[in-house]
């Protein structure tokens, strides 16, 4: 493990996410949950593209422990899909910016990675959830395209919480959820 720090800013600057270390994994995601938060989330105003041109939404994914707000917590709002929803979606109102989402239960963030700046992206690793993709939609062959999650994506999971002796974090730093226009 490296202990190498990156700050990670929404597009305006005013917040600023540290992560510390490497990811768990590189993933996109084509699941119609994200899929429909994508076209919400990047309909707000000034907000950057969050699908790709395959619907896809790309993520980086991290340790709870390894991930802290330095600067701009105040920003942060919460958007669910549904009233009981155990994943959130966090975006940093100044800009509209998609910063992770959270599955509230577990270990881990995943980080949307339009955050990264290009040349700092990790590499894709899998795409997920590829059983929702829109119809049409083709995709290219560069890395396992899986219907749903594999074994090896659940395995660097449960590898991650291992190493935190099972642990999981709360995520204290959002405040109140999304006011869409």
């Amino acid at each position: 493990m490296t202990n190498r720090k990156m700050d990670l800013t929404c597009s305006c600057g005013q917040v600023v996410l540290k992560v510390l270390g490497r990811p768990i994994v590189n993933a996109e995601c084509l699941c119609n949950d994200c899929q429909t938060a994508g076209e919400i989330l990047q309909s707000l105003p000034g907000a950057p593209s969050t699908l790709d041109s395959k619907a896809a939404t790309r993520f980086v994914l991290y340790r709870k422990d390894r991930v802290w707000c330095d600067k701009g917590q105040t920003y942060l709002c919460e958007h669910r899909l549904s009233k009981h929803s155990k994943t959130r979606r966090v975006v940093a109102t100044c800009c509209n910016t998609p910063i992770f989402l959270e599955f509230t239960s577990g270990h881990w963030l995943s980080i949307y990675g339009g955050l990264w700046p290009a040349e700092a992206l990790p590499a894709l690793e899998i795409r997920t959830m590829t059983r929702d993709r829109p119809s049409g939609v083709e995709l290219p062959d560069d890395v396992p395209n899986p219907s749903t999650h594999t074994i090896s994506f659940f395995a660097k999971l449960f590898g991650a919480w291992a190493a935190m002796y099972f642990r999981t974090p709360k995520i204290d730093f959002v405040r109140g959820g999304l006011k869409k226009p």
